[in-house]
């Protein structure tokens, strides 16, 4: 050991904990509670922000929500209870801007969108960021379950320990100098050690319930959504087989998915899916399984972490959140890209994201990604969603 060398704290600072002050994104969850409590139990400068993003009164009773006003509460008493200052961030007009209205206007596209994503690419990641910036504030601390681990002059981006419950999907659009600021302690954590800790700090939402659903759409009911804010989205239109034949209606093609199966209302030797949804034209495409099966992707709005190179070996892929790494070819052209997948993958829509990422000696390093526009089926000639 280089004896000259400085100690530094455990989020990388050349100083004492008691002389870095760092920001917590305090959603009243377990996660963000804990990383709260570890911060002010290893000495540091802490000082709690919660985000107000939409009114209480549209939250509905039952559902497990984020952010929500039980969540604002929870997070208020969590920072009593350690003695750390606290406030509330009201960000309801930016996040109707930013993450509802483009939520309803990709969804009315007729594709299937990921408000998460866009809640961090926005008030999150960038207003929360700069509101952390102008306060003079060392680093921004989440609860997100993914690694961070500093080379050099800048921070890469691995998946968490805990795949079960690893973010890193959700947080692609992360750009570099927001992720040299953050900090993730929840990254090398299972969830139940977390709960663990959080019950050693005797935080009264040690065993408080995960949140579940995305916190302006009452228990996954998208629709009611979309209803609320474009009730004239809800057309009949026509459902159509892969050969162009009209097999069917529908009361609105914002209640269909790509890949769902249940509630197209038609009989069939095999089970259908809907394969394609074109919102210009008010239709629906339904077929076969192998009709989902896709070996290309076209993306736009990349955002590349560092010098990623996507060219080499041990490139992958994921669509979903929940979903597999993929092997992958990816071909960039400047703000675009087309990935070729080398595995088949099933049921993916415009509007997710595909987050690229390489396998190294330290684990799955996320290299950035990009919003899918369409996609190519594997067995199919026809581009159905050109």
């Amino acid at each position: 050991m280089n004896i000259l060398s400085k100690k530094i704290n455990s989020l990388g600072f050349n100083k004492p904990p008691k002389d870095t002050k760092v920001v917590v994104a305090m959603s009243g969850g377990v996660d963000s509670s804990t990383v709260a409590g570890l911060m002010k139990k290893e000495g540091y400068k802490v000082f709690g922000v919660t985000l107000k993003l939409y009114d209480d009164a549209k939250v509905s009773k039952g559902s497990r929500q984020c952010c929500a006003g039980q969540d604002i509460l929870d997070a208020k008493r969590v920072s009593q209870q350690l003695n750390i200052d606290h406030k509330i961030l009201y960000y309801q007009k930016r996040f109707k801007k930013d993450v509802i209205d483009s939520f309803v206007d990709s969804y009315v596209a007729g594709e299937t969108p990921i408000p998460c994503v866009q809640c961090n690419q926005t008030v999150k990641f960038r207003d929360l960021y700069s509101y952390a910036k102008e306060n003079k504030v060392d680093a921004l601390i989440t609860g997100h379950y993914v690694k961070r681990i500093q080379k050099n002059d800048n921070a890469e981006m691995y998946r968490a320990l805990d795949l079960v419950r690893d973010q890193s999907y959700f947080l692609f659009s992360t750009k570099q100098d927001q992720l040299n600021f953050l900090r993730f302690p929840l990254g090398e954590l299972e969830k139940k050690e977390t709960r663990l800790i959080a019950t050693e700090l005797k935080l009264n939402v040690a065993d408080k319930a995960d949140s579940q659903d995305i916190c302006f759409v009452p228990n996954g009911d998208y629709a009611s959504v979309i209803k609320k804010f474009k009730p004239e989205s809800f057309k009949k239109g026509e459902i159509l087989d892969l050969k162009g034949n009209i097999v069917g209606s529908h009361e609105g093609v914002i209640n269909f998915t790509i890949g769902q199966r249940k509630g197209i209302g038609i009989s069939h030797t095999e089970p259908l899916y809907v394969i394609n949804i074109d919102a210009k034209k008010n239709q629906l495409v339904v077929g076969e399984k192998k009709a989902l099966a896709i070996k290309k992707i076209y993306l736009k709005n990349l955002n590349i972490l560092g010098k990623a190179d996507l060219n080499k070996n041990n490139f992958f892929v994921k669509v979903r959140s929940t979903g597999r790494l993929i092997k992958a070819k990816v071909k960039l052209n400047k703000n675009d890209a087309e990935v070729e997948l080398q595995e088949i993958e099933t049921g993916i829509s415009p509007g997710q994201a595909c987050v690229f990422y390489k396998k190294n000696q330290l684990g799955d390093k996320v290299l950035g990604g990009g919003w899918i526009t369409r996609t190519e089926n594997a067995f199919l000639s026809t581009d159905l969603t050109a």
